[in-house]
Protein backbone atom coordinates (compact mmCIF):
# COMPACT_ATOMS: atom_id res chain seq x y z
CA UNK A 1 0.00 0.00 0.00
CA UNK A 2 1.26 3.50 -1.08
CA UNK A 3 1.13 5.89 1.98
CA UNK A 4 2.62 9.21 2.40
CA UNK A 5 1.62 12.36 3.37
CA UNK A 6 -0.79 13.79 0.93
CA UNK A 7 -0.45 17.61 -0.53
CA UNK A 8 -1.91 19.58 -3.51
CA UNK A 9 1.31 19.48 -5.18
CA UNK A 10 1.94 15.53 -5.09
CA UNK A 11 -1.61 14.73 -6.16
CA UNK A 12 -1.20 16.57 -9.37
CA UNK A 13 2.10 14.64 -9.58
CA UNK A 14 0.33 11.74 -9.31
CA UNK A 15 -0.16 9.27 -12.37
CA UNK A 16 -1.52 5.68 -13.06
CA UNK A 17 1.21 3.35 -13.42
CA UNK A 18 1.33 1.35 -16.43
CA UNK A 19 -0.39 -2.07 -17.10
CA UNK A 20 -3.11 -1.05 -14.12
CA UNK A 21 -6.43 -0.02 -13.98
CA UNK A 22 -6.63 2.09 -10.57
CA UNK A 23 -3.91 2.76 -7.81
CA UNK A 24 -4.28 4.14 -4.83
CA UNK A 25 -2.23 6.63 -2.50
CA UNK A 26 -3.25 6.83 1.26
CA UNK A 27 -2.76 9.54 3.35
CA UNK A 28 -0.56 9.64 6.61
CA UNK A 29 -3.10 12.70 7.80
CA UNK A 30 -6.10 10.56 7.95
CA UNK A 31 -5.09 6.81 7.26
CA UNK A 32 -8.32 6.29 5.43
CA UNK A 33 -8.72 8.67 2.76
CA UNK A 34 -6.79 7.98 -0.69
CA UNK A 35 -6.47 9.40 -4.14
CA UNK A 36 -8.04 7.03 -6.43
CA UNK A 37 -6.10 7.34 -9.89
CA UNK A 38 -7.57 5.58 -12.50
CA UNK A 39 -7.46 6.50 -16.87
CA UNK A 40 -8.19 10.14 -17.08
CA UNK A 41 -9.34 11.09 -13.49
CA UNK A 42 -8.24 11.23 -9.92
CA UNK A 43 -10.74 11.29 -7.26
CA UNK A 44 -10.46 11.12 -2.66
CA UNK A 45 -12.51 8.03 -1.46
CA UNK A 46 -12.87 6.54 2.27
CA UNK A 47 -12.30 3.16 2.99
CA UNK A 48 -13.09 1.08 5.89
CA UNK A 49 -13.97 -1.87 7.78
CA UNK A 50 -17.87 -2.42 8.90
CA UNK A 51 -18.68 -5.74 10.39
CA UNK A 52 -15.14 -7.30 8.87
CA UNK A 53 -16.57 -6.15 5.17
CA UNK A 54 -14.85 -3.15 2.88
CA UNK A 55 -16.39 -0.13 2.87
CA UNK A 56 -15.30 2.22 0.14
CA UNK A 57 -17.08 5.40 -0.78
CA UNK A 58 -16.50 7.67 -3.35
CA UNK A 59 -15.70 11.48 -2.06
CA UNK A 60 -15.18 13.27 -5.10
CA UNK A 61 -13.18 14.32 -7.92
CA UNK A 62 -9.69 16.03 -6.54
CA UNK A 63 -10.12 19.48 -8.83
CA UNK A 64 -13.50 19.52 -6.76
CA UNK A 65 -12.45 19.01 -3.43
CA UNK A 66 -9.49 20.52 -1.26
CA UNK A 67 -7.74 18.35 0.28
CA UNK A 68 -8.28 19.81 3.82
CA UNK A 69 -12.47 19.19 3.04
CA UNK A 70 -11.49 15.87 2.08
CA UNK A 71 -9.90 14.78 5.24
CA UNK A 72 -12.51 16.77 7.11
CA UNK A 73 -15.39 14.44 5.06
CA UNK A 74 -13.18 10.83 6.01
CA UNK A 75 -13.33 11.52 9.40
CA UNK A 76 -16.88 12.29 9.22
CA UNK A 77 -17.16 8.71 7.43
CA UNK A 78 -15.13 7.10 9.99
CA UNK A 79 -17.25 8.44 12.90
CA UNK A 80 -20.11 6.81 11.43
CA UNK A 81 -18.35 3.68 10.71
CA UNK A 82 -17.31 3.88 14.52
CA UNK A 83 -21.12 4.23 15.47
CA UNK A 84 -21.97 1.47 13.06
CA UNK A 85 -23.68 3.18 10.46
CA UNK A 86 -22.99 2.64 6.71
CA UNK A 87 -22.22 5.31 4.97
CA UNK A 88 -23.13 3.96 1.88
CA UNK A 89 -26.71 3.80 2.90
CA UNK A 90 -26.41 7.03 4.47
CA UNK A 91 -25.48 8.76 0.96
CA UNK A 92 -28.35 6.48 -0.92
CA UNK A 93 -30.87 7.71 1.69
CA UNK A 94 -29.52 11.84 1.09
CA UNK A 95 -29.90 11.13 -2.51
CA UNK A 96 -33.13 9.67 -2.34
CA UNK A 97 -34.24 12.22 -0.25
CA UNK A 98 -32.76 14.99 -2.61
CA UNK A 99 -34.88 13.32 -5.48
CA UNK A 100 -37.97 13.43 -3.49
CA UNK A 101 -37.82 16.91 -2.93
CA UNK A 102 -36.69 17.14 -6.59
CA UNK A 103 -40.01 15.86 -7.63
CA UNK A 104 -42.08 17.23 -5.06
CA UNK A 105 -40.74 20.59 -6.09
CA UNK A 106 -41.01 19.81 -9.93
CA UNK A 107 -44.85 18.61 -8.80
CA UNK A 108 -45.51 21.70 -6.75
CA UNK A 109 -44.55 24.11 -9.92
CA UNK A 110 -46.54 21.81 -11.98
CA UNK A 111 -49.70 22.22 -9.68
CA UNK A 112 -49.23 26.05 -9.60
CA UNK A 113 -48.94 26.35 -13.42
CA UNK A 114 -52.46 24.04 -13.74
CA UNK A 115 -53.95 26.15 -10.94
CA UNK A 116 -52.99 29.38 -13.18
CA UNK A 117 -53.94 28.05 -16.28
CA UNK A 118 -57.19 29.23 -17.60
CA UNK A 119 -60.11 26.99 -17.31
CA UNK A 120 -60.15 26.91 -21.28
CA UNK A 121 -57.63 24.23 -20.91
CA UNK A 122 -60.20 21.87 -18.15
CA UNK A 123 -62.54 22.70 -20.76
CA UNK A 124 -61.03 21.83 -23.44
CA UNK A 125 -60.59 18.09 -21.68
CA UNK A 126 -63.97 18.29 -20.57
CA UNK A 127 -65.14 18.55 -24.60
CA UNK A 128 -62.91 15.81 -25.43
CA UNK A 129 -64.38 13.50 -22.82
CA UNK A 130 -68.34 14.22 -23.58
CA UNK A 131 -68.31 14.52 -27.12
CA UNK A 132 -68.90 10.88 -27.50
CA UNK A 133 -72.04 11.40 -24.91
CA UNK A 134 -73.73 14.55 -26.84
CA UNK A 135 -75.26 14.95 -29.95
CA UNK A 136 -74.05 17.49 -33.00
CA UNK A 137 -76.11 20.45 -31.76
CA UNK A 138 -74.88 20.02 -27.93
CA UNK A 139 -71.46 19.72 -29.17
CA UNK A 140 -71.67 22.93 -31.29
CA UNK A 141 -73.27 24.83 -28.84
CA UNK A 142 -70.22 24.31 -26.28
CA UNK A 143 -67.81 25.48 -29.38
CA UNK A 144 -69.97 28.54 -30.29
CA UNK A 145 -70.00 29.66 -26.37
CA UNK A 146 -66.31 29.47 -26.39
CA UNK A 147 -64.67 30.43 -29.08
CA UNK A 148 -62.23 32.91 -29.89
CA UNK A 149 -63.66 34.90 -32.23
CA UNK A 150 -61.80 36.93 -34.70
CA UNK A 151 -62.84 34.81 -37.87
CA UNK A 152 -63.95 35.93 -41.36
CA UNK A 153 -67.56 36.20 -41.48
CA UNK A 154 -68.91 33.71 -44.09
CA UNK A 155 -71.39 37.00 -45.19
CA UNK A 156 -67.95 38.86 -45.15
CA UNK A 157 -66.04 36.60 -46.88
CA UNK A 158 -68.60 35.89 -49.52
CA UNK A 159 -68.76 39.98 -50.16
CA UNK A 160 -64.99 40.65 -49.49
CA UNK A 161 -65.34 42.51 -46.11
CA UNK A 162 -63.12 42.45 -43.19
CA UNK A 163 -65.80 41.79 -40.97
CA UNK A 164 -64.70 39.05 -38.21
CA UNK A 165 -67.00 36.57 -35.70
CA UNK A 166 -66.99 37.86 -31.89
CA UNK A 167 -65.76 36.07 -28.83
CA UNK A 168 -68.43 33.02 -27.63
CA UNK A 169 -70.31 34.01 -25.16
CA UNK A 170 -68.21 32.03 -21.88
CA UNK A 171 -64.87 33.02 -23.26
CA UNK A 172 -64.46 35.96 -21.11
CA UNK A 173 -64.97 33.72 -18.03
CA UNK A 174 -63.52 30.39 -19.34
CA UNK A 175 -59.77 32.28 -19.89
CA UNK A 176 -59.73 33.16 -15.90
CA UNK A 177 -58.33 30.07 -13.80
CA UNK A 178 -60.47 27.28 -12.66
CA UNK A 179 -60.44 28.72 -9.20
CA UNK A 180 -61.22 32.70 -10.30
CA UNK A 181 -65.06 31.64 -11.21
CA UNK A 182 -66.56 32.10 -8.61
CA UNK A 183 -70.29 32.77 -7.78
CA UNK A 184 -70.19 36.69 -7.44
CA UNK A 185 -67.63 36.59 -10.60
CA UNK A 186 -70.51 34.13 -12.06
CA UNK A 187 -73.37 36.70 -10.96
CA UNK A 188 -71.17 39.56 -12.90
CA UNK A 189 -71.12 38.25 -15.99
CA UNK A 190 -74.49 36.85 -15.93
CA UNK A 191 -76.15 40.09 -15.11
CA UNK A 192 -74.17 42.10 -17.48
CA UNK A 193 -75.37 39.11 -20.80
CA UNK A 194 -78.86 38.77 -19.59
CA UNK A 195 -79.35 42.70 -20.40
CA UNK A 196 -77.86 42.68 -23.99
CA UNK A 197 -78.83 38.54 -25.08
CA UNK A 198 -80.52 36.67 -22.52
CA UNK A 199 -81.57 33.77 -24.39
CA UNK A 200 -77.78 33.25 -24.94
CA UNK A 201 -76.94 33.64 -21.19
CA UNK A 202 -79.08 30.96 -19.83
CA UNK A 203 -77.53 28.40 -22.95
CA UNK A 204 -74.23 29.50 -21.33
CA UNK A 205 -75.02 29.39 -17.72
CA UNK A 206 -76.49 25.75 -18.27
CA UNK A 207 -73.56 25.21 -20.33
CA UNK A 208 -71.17 26.85 -17.70
CA UNK A 209 -72.96 24.70 -14.79
CA UNK A 210 -72.59 21.31 -16.61
CA UNK A 211 -68.92 21.58 -17.04
CA UNK A 212 -68.33 23.39 -13.20
CA UNK A 213 -70.29 19.76 -12.07
CA UNK A 214 -67.89 18.02 -14.09
CA UNK A 215 -64.69 19.10 -12.52
CA UNK A 216 -65.96 19.28 -9.13
CA UNK A 217 -65.40 15.10 -9.47
CA UNK A 218 -62.26 15.03 -11.09
CA UNK A 219 -59.10 14.90 -9.48
CA UNK A 220 -57.23 17.17 -10.93
CA UNK A 221 -59.87 19.91 -10.82
CA UNK A 222 -61.70 19.44 -7.90
CA UNK A 223 -59.61 21.11 -5.47
CA UNK A 224 -59.97 24.44 -7.90
CA UNK A 225 -63.65 24.54 -8.72
CA UNK A 226 -66.08 26.40 -6.86
CA UNK A 227 -69.16 23.99 -6.89
CA UNK A 228 -71.72 26.69 -5.74
CA UNK A 229 -70.28 29.67 -8.46
CA UNK A 230 -73.74 28.30 -10.21
CA UNK A 231 -75.78 28.23 -7.20
CA UNK A 232 -78.80 29.73 -6.26
CA UNK A 233 -77.27 33.28 -6.18
CA UNK A 234 -76.14 33.24 -9.64
CA UNK A 235 -79.78 31.99 -10.81
CA UNK A 236 -81.52 34.85 -9.75
CA UNK A 237 -79.73 36.99 -12.60
CA UNK A 238 -81.39 34.52 -15.36
CA UNK A 239 -84.08 35.96 -17.28
CA UNK A 240 -87.54 34.48 -16.65
CA UNK A 241 -88.58 31.59 -18.87
CA UNK A 242 -91.63 32.49 -20.67
CA UNK A 243 -93.50 29.15 -22.41
CA UNK A 244 -93.20 30.01 -25.95
CA UNK A 245 -96.87 29.16 -27.77
CA UNK A 246 -95.66 30.96 -31.28
CA UNK A 247 -97.71 29.32 -33.65
CA UNK A 248 -99.67 29.58 -37.53
CA UNK A 249 -102.64 29.99 -37.23
CA UNK A 250 -105.59 28.15 -39.74
CA UNK A 251 -106.10 31.78 -41.76
CA UNK A 252 -102.27 32.06 -41.31
CA UNK A 253 -101.57 30.00 -43.60
CA UNK A 254 -102.30 31.76 -47.18
CA UNK A 255 -100.24 34.72 -46.37
CA UNK A 256 -97.60 32.78 -44.59
CA UNK A 257 -97.42 30.56 -47.99
CA UNK A 258 -97.50 33.19 -50.70
CA UNK A 259 -94.57 35.02 -48.63
CA UNK A 260 -92.20 32.07 -48.28
CA UNK A 261 -92.89 31.00 -51.62
CA UNK A 262 -91.95 34.45 -52.92
CA UNK A 263 -88.27 34.63 -51.12
CA UNK A 264 -85.75 34.78 -53.64
CA UNK A 265 -83.52 32.30 -52.36
CA UNK A 266 -85.33 28.70 -53.49
CA UNK A 267 -83.53 26.63 -50.75
CA UNK A 268 -84.60 28.92 -47.71
CA UNK A 269 -88.06 29.08 -49.62
CA UNK A 270 -87.73 24.84 -49.86
CA UNK A 271 -86.57 24.53 -46.07
CA UNK A 272 -89.47 26.94 -44.77
CA UNK A 273 -92.37 25.35 -46.14
CA UNK A 274 -90.56 21.53 -45.14
CA UNK A 275 -90.19 22.73 -41.81
CA UNK A 276 -93.55 23.30 -41.31
CA UNK A 277 -95.16 20.63 -43.12
CA UNK A 278 -92.61 17.72 -41.61
CA UNK A 279 -92.52 19.25 -38.08
CA UNK A 280 -88.49 18.41 -37.62
CA UNK A 281 -86.39 20.40 -35.65
CA UNK A 282 -84.33 23.01 -37.77
CA UNK A 283 -81.15 21.82 -37.11
CA UNK A 284 -82.40 18.19 -37.91
CA UNK A 285 -83.95 19.54 -41.25
CA UNK A 286 -80.80 21.65 -42.24
CA UNK A 287 -78.73 18.06 -41.92
CA UNK A 288 -80.26 16.06 -44.29
CA UNK A 289 -78.52 15.10 -47.28
CA UNK A 290 -79.54 13.57 -50.65
CA UNK A 291 -78.78 10.11 -49.26
CA UNK A 292 -81.58 10.68 -46.47
CA UNK A 293 -84.03 10.54 -49.17
CA UNK A 294 -85.63 8.28 -51.09
CA UNK A 295 -87.84 9.15 -53.84
CA UNK A 296 -88.63 5.59 -54.70
CA UNK A 297 -89.92 4.43 -51.90
CA UNK A 298 -91.25 7.99 -50.44
CA UNK A 299 -89.14 8.15 -47.36
CA UNK A 300 -86.69 10.59 -45.49
CA UNK A 301 -84.36 9.78 -42.63
CA UNK A 302 -83.75 12.18 -39.89
CA UNK A 303 -80.97 12.58 -37.54
CA UNK A 304 -82.86 12.44 -34.80
CA UNK A 305 -80.83 14.50 -31.79
CA UNK A 306 -82.91 12.39 -29.28
CA UNK A 307 -83.76 8.38 -30.52
CA UNK A 308 -80.37 8.65 -33.40
CA UNK A 309 -82.56 8.37 -36.33
CA UNK A 310 -86.20 8.15 -37.32
CA UNK A 311 -87.49 7.48 -40.83
CA UNK A 312 -90.53 9.74 -41.62
CA UNK A 313 -92.68 9.78 -45.22
CA UNK A 314 -91.17 11.70 -47.75
CA UNK A 315 -94.80 13.47 -48.53
CA UNK A 316 -96.15 14.54 -52.63
CA UNK A 317 -95.40 18.36 -51.87
CA UNK A 318 -92.10 18.31 -49.93
CA UNK A 319 -91.00 15.53 -51.95
CA UNK A 320 -91.73 18.24 -55.08
CA UNK A 321 -90.11 21.34 -53.05
CA UNK A 322 -86.98 18.88 -52.77
CA UNK A 323 -86.56 17.29 -55.84
CA UNK A 324 -86.19 20.88 -57.69
CA UNK A 325 -83.38 21.90 -55.82
CA UNK A 326 -80.01 22.27 -57.08
CA UNK A 327 -77.45 19.83 -55.81
CA UNK A 328 -74.39 21.86 -54.72
CA UNK A 329 -73.17 19.30 -52.68
CA UNK A 330 -74.23 16.71 -50.22
CA UNK A 331 -76.22 18.57 -48.36
CA UNK A 332 -80.25 19.23 -49.54
CA UNK A 333 -80.76 22.68 -48.12
CA UNK A 334 -77.17 23.79 -49.62
CA UNK A 335 -75.43 26.87 -49.14
CA UNK A 336 -75.71 28.74 -52.13
CA UNK A 337 -72.50 31.19 -51.39
CA UNK A 338 -69.87 28.27 -48.97
CA UNK A 339 -69.05 25.17 -50.89
CA UNK A 340 -69.74 22.27 -48.86
CA UNK A 341 -72.00 23.57 -46.15
CA UNK A 342 -75.38 23.52 -45.29
CA UNK A 343 -77.68 26.90 -45.15
CA UNK A 344 -76.39 29.13 -42.41
CA UNK A 345 -79.10 31.47 -42.17
CA UNK A 346 -82.59 30.53 -41.99
CA UNK A 347 -84.18 32.79 -39.79
CA UNK A 348 -83.69 36.36 -41.48
CA UNK A 349 -85.40 35.94 -44.91
CA UNK A 350 -88.23 34.29 -42.66
CA UNK A 351 -88.33 37.43 -40.61
CA UNK A 352 -88.48 39.52 -43.63
CA UNK A 353 -91.37 37.12 -45.02
CA UNK A 354 -93.54 37.42 -41.82
CA UNK A 355 -92.83 41.51 -41.59
CA UNK A 356 -94.05 41.65 -45.28
CA UNK A 357 -97.39 39.74 -44.74
CA UNK A 358 -97.91 41.71 -41.40
CA UNK A 359 -98.22 38.34 -39.70
CA UNK A 360 -96.96 37.96 -36.05
CA UNK A 361 -93.57 37.15 -34.59
CA UNK A 362 -93.16 33.55 -35.38
CA UNK A 363 -89.94 30.98 -35.04
CA UNK A 364 -88.20 28.20 -37.05
CA UNK A 365 -89.34 26.38 -33.83
CA UNK A 366 -92.58 27.85 -33.77
CA UNK A 367 -93.45 26.33 -37.45
CA UNK A 368 -92.91 22.81 -35.81
CA UNK A 369 -95.23 23.53 -33.11
CA UNK A 370 -97.43 24.44 -35.85
CA UNK A 371 -97.14 21.32 -37.40
CA UNK A 372 -98.24 19.23 -34.83
CA UNK A 373 -100.72 21.86 -33.67
CA UNK A 374 -102.37 22.03 -37.70
CA UNK A 375 -102.39 18.13 -37.68
CA UNK A 376 -105.08 18.07 -34.85
CA UNK A 377 -107.43 19.62 -37.27
CA UNK A 378 -107.55 16.48 -39.50
CA UNK A 379 -108.13 14.32 -36.12
CA UNK A 380 -104.87 12.55 -36.49
CA UNK A 381 -104.01 10.54 -33.56
CA UNK A 382 -101.51 12.10 -31.40
CA UNK A 383 -99.13 9.20 -31.33
CA UNK A 384 -98.63 9.29 -35.10
CA UNK A 385 -97.94 13.03 -35.52
CA UNK A 386 -95.78 12.40 -32.64
CA UNK A 387 -93.84 9.71 -34.19
CA UNK A 388 -93.20 11.79 -37.13
CA UNK A 389 -91.68 15.06 -35.08
CA UNK A 390 -89.71 12.88 -32.66
CA UNK A 391 -91.08 13.17 -29.90
CA UNK A 392 -90.94 10.37 -27.21
CA UNK A 393 -93.97 7.99 -26.45
CA UNK A 394 -96.27 10.01 -23.36
CA UNK A 395 -97.86 7.04 -22.72
CA UNK A 396 -97.45 3.31 -21.81
CA UNK A 397 -99.65 2.24 -24.50
CA UNK A 398 -97.49 4.43 -27.03
CA UNK A 399 -94.04 3.45 -25.34
CA UNK A 400 -94.75 -0.65 -25.53
CA UNK A 401 -97.30 -1.46 -28.00
CA UNK A 402 -97.59 1.31 -30.55
CA UNK A 403 -94.72 1.62 -33.80
CA UNK A 404 -96.25 2.39 -36.75
CA UNK A 405 -94.95 1.00 -39.81
CA UNK A 406 -94.11 3.86 -42.45
CA UNK A 407 -97.05 3.32 -45.02
CA UNK A 408 -99.86 4.04 -41.73
CA UNK A 409 -97.46 7.02 -41.18
CA UNK A 410 -97.58 8.53 -44.72
CA UNK A 411 -101.03 7.86 -44.94
CA UNK A 412 -101.99 10.36 -42.21
CA UNK A 413 -98.83 12.29 -42.96
CA UNK A 414 -100.00 13.05 -46.37
CA UNK A 415 -103.51 13.66 -45.27
CA UNK A 416 -101.99 16.21 -42.64
CA UNK A 417 -99.94 17.90 -45.78
CA UNK A 418 -102.82 18.64 -48.04
CA UNK A 419 -105.28 19.80 -45.55
CA UNK A 420 -102.45 22.40 -44.92
CA UNK A 421 -101.99 22.96 -48.60
CA UNK A 422 -105.53 23.28 -49.13
CA UNK A 423 -106.12 26.06 -46.21
CA UNK A 424 -103.42 27.91 -47.88
CA UNK A 425 -105.23 27.90 -51.75
CA UNK A 426 -102.09 25.36 -52.86
CA UNK A 427 -102.66 21.89 -54.77
CA UNK A 428 -101.21 18.75 -53.30
CA UNK A 429 -99.16 17.20 -56.03
CA UNK A 430 -101.05 13.75 -57.16
CA UNK A 431 -99.41 10.74 -55.86
CA UNK A 432 -98.03 7.68 -58.20
CA UNK A 433 -99.53 4.96 -57.21
CA UNK A 434 -95.87 3.26 -58.83
CA UNK A 435 -93.64 4.85 -56.44
CA UNK A 436 -92.32 7.68 -58.35
CA UNK A 437 -94.07 11.31 -57.99
CA UNK A 438 -96.05 13.22 -60.54
CA UNK A 439 -95.75 16.69 -59.78
CA UNK A 440 -98.67 18.87 -60.45
CA UNK A 441 -97.82 22.61 -60.85
CA UNK A 442 -99.38 24.22 -58.29
CA UNK A 443 -101.63 27.09 -58.67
Amino acid sequence: MNRERLTPDRIRRLTLPAGVAQDFTWDTDAPRLAVRVTAGAKAFIFEAKLNRQTVRVTIGDVRAWTLAAARDEARRLQTMIDQGIDPRQEKRERIAEAEAKRVEDEAKREEAKRVAAPALDAWEAYLVARTPKWGARSLLDHQSVSDAGGKPKARARHQGEGETTLPGILRPLLELPLERITADRVCAWLKDETDRRPTQASLAFRLLRGFLNWCSIRDEYKAQVHTDACASKAKDELPKQGVKDDCLQREQLPLWFAHVRQIGNPVVAAYLQALLLTGARREELAGLTWEDLDFQWKSMTIRDKVEGERVIPLTPYVASLLAALPRRNQWVFASPRLDDCAIQDKRTMHVKALAAAGLPALTLHGLRRSFGTLAEWTECPAGVSAQIMGHKPSAIAEKHYRRRPLDLLRMWHTKIEGWILNEAGIEQPAEDRGHGLRVVSAV
